[in-house]
Formats: C-alpha cells, sequence, structure tokens
C-alpha cells in the first residue's frame, strides 16, 4: 500500500459515525449488510449513511454489490491488512515478532501474506453443511428450496426453510412438486425465523434469501457466524390465473432452484477460501435473473 491510500484510509475512519458503521460491517463478516440493516442498527438517517458510506467505498475500505433492489455492503478486509501491513512494516526495527500478537510479518511493500488473505471457510471443518433458506411467508419458494437440498444434498447439506412472517400454510403445489421428484415432504412447515436464532440452535453454515422482501429486512443473530447470500426467485404464489397458469409458475420457481442448488451441492467447499466461497454464493445468485427481467 503506498502513502496516499494509507492516508485516505485514515481519513475515512477518522469521523465517528464512519468508524463505527465500519467496525459493524467487520463485525458481520463477509455476508455483509443491506443499507437498511445498517441504518437500523445504527440509528442513522438513509441521507447521512449514504453519505458516509460512499466515503468508506471511495478510500476502497468497503465493497458494495446491487441485489435487486437493493444494495449490500462488505468489509474489503484486504483494504485494511495492507494498511495494517504499511503501518507495521519494518515493525521493531525488522523484528515483528518483538511486538507480540500486534504485528504480522509482511511482505515487501507492505501487504501482508497470501497465505494470510486465504483463510480457510468456518464451513469446510464439517463435512455436513447446515442451509437455511428464508423467504417472507415460508409458503413456497423456501420450501422447494429445503426440499430440493435435502434430496440433492445427498446427506452432506441439512437444509431448513422459514419466514420472516410466515403464512403457517405451506402451498400444495410445492408439496405436490416434491412429492413429483420423490423427494419427503413430511415435517416440511411454514415456520419463523425466531426459532433459528433462540438459544440453542444448531449453528448455521449459510442463510439464502429466496425474496427481496427478505433480504432487505432485519435479521436476527444467528449462530455460528454463516455466509449469506440473496438468490432472488419470483413468488409463484403470487400468480393469478388458472391452475395450469398457478403451476407453470411453480414449476418455473423449482427449475431456477434446482440449477442453483445442483451448484452449491459441486463447489468444491474443502478448496474455497471466505471470499472465494462467497463470490461463489453471489454468483449463483445471478443465475437466470436475465430471464426475469
Amino acid at each position: 500500500m503506498e502513502s496516499p491510500l494509507a492516508l485516505a484510509c485514515l481519513a475515512a475512519l477518522a469521523q465517528e459515525t464512519r468508524l463505527a458503521l465500519y467496525r459493524l460491517l467487520v463485525q458481520v463478516g463477509p455476508s455483509g449488510l443491506t443499507a437498511g440493516e445498517v441504518a437500523a442498527r445504527l440509528a442513522v438517517a438513509p441521507a447521512t449513511l449514504s453519505f458516509h458510506l460512499r466515503a468508506l467505498v471511495g478510500a476502497g475500505l468497503l465493497d458494495m454489490g446491487q441485489e435487486g433492489r437493493f444494495v449490500r455492503y462488505r468489509a474489503r478486509m484486504e483494504t485494511m491488512q495492507s494498511l495494517i501491513g504499511f503501518l507495521t512494516e519494518a515493525c521493531c526495527q525488522g523484528a515483528p515478532t518483538a511486538c507480540g500478537d500486534f504485528a504480522v510479518p509482511c511482505s515487501p511493500g507492505g501487504t501482508l501474506p497470501a497465505h494470510s488473505l486465504s483463510r480457510r471457510s468456518p464451513v469446510t471443518e464439517d463435512p455436513v453443511h447446515r442451509v437455511l433458506f428464508l423467504c417472507t411467508g415460508n409458503s413456497a419458494r423456501s420450501i422447494l428450496a429445503e426440499g430440493l437440498l435435502n434430496g440433492l444434498g445427498q446427506g452432506r447439506f441439512i437444509a431448513h426453510s422459514a419466514g420472516s412472517h410466515p403464512t403457517g400454510r405451506v402451498h400444495p403445489l410445492a408439496i405436490e412438486l416434491l412429492r413429483e421428484k420423490g423427494l419427503p415432504v413430511a415435517g416440511l412447515a411454514s415456520k419463523s425465523w425466531d426459532a433459528f436464532a433462540a438459544p440453542g440452535a444448531p449453528a448455521l453454515d449459510f442463510i439464502i434469501t429466496v425474496c427481496d422482501n427478505a433480504a432487505g429486512e432485519v435479521c436476527p443473530v444467528w449462530p455460528g457466524r454463516p455466509l449469506t447470500a440473496h438468490w432472488g426467485i419470483a413468488d409463484p404464489a403470487r400468480v393469478d390465473g388458472s391452475s395450469a397458469e398457478q403451476r407453470r409458475a411453480f414449476f418455473q420457481a423449482c427449475r431456477e432452484l434446482e440449477r442453483r442448488i445442483s451448484l452449491l451441492v459441486n463447489l468444491p467447499l474443502e478448496k474455497l477460501d471466505v471470499l472465494a466461497l462467497q463470490r461463489q454464493l453471489d454468483g449463483i445468485g445471478c443465475i437466470d435473473q436475465g430471464a426475469q427481467a
């Protein structure tokens, strides 16, 4: 890292709101937060928040990505690691171990060694990966996703689903499609996401939202520090028309989910670090978006 970039980073953080904002995004990790989630947690007006977010993005401290109608922000840890490397370069007259745990030996140029940027994701430490699919009502899309992953995952994945405002009723066409694929439907139910954030709830590896409303809501604090992604799918339950038209809508949603879930189960999880895995999850969420536009 060169001095001008280091100065830009330090200047961007030298303001109370921006410092709190950056620390929050570092805390939540690669999953990041939408602007609405940040505003709710920090109690900052949207216009003020937008100004501070632009400053941090401009300094290279944050990444931003469009997810449907929402923008998600993530801390760009490579920049902070480079900044720390710049500040501690040649620490203690070239003997950084004298600084204890604070300093990390840097390669020439003030950047961290490559191995420190390729941390293994926590999800690779367990052969069984737990996934929670979220939507608002938990009656159709998330139910389909739960059933599909439990079938396609072949024991390597345990899928659950929940809703921010569950209807309490699973749509019969979702059950019908899963049965036609020979997948078990026993235990599928519309339920609140609160159950998965309660004390004693199992640690989760992935949280995947399948509707835009759920992606923009302020979520509970999930156990296990899971990675999150948004896989927007049009809601088949909102389609009016004949029974044939409704069935076609459910078939389309099921087909899109099956394609994305097939990509997930075939990812080489044991070879991916956190950032690479997050990019893969986000990329899967972009599949079929052109067809929906």
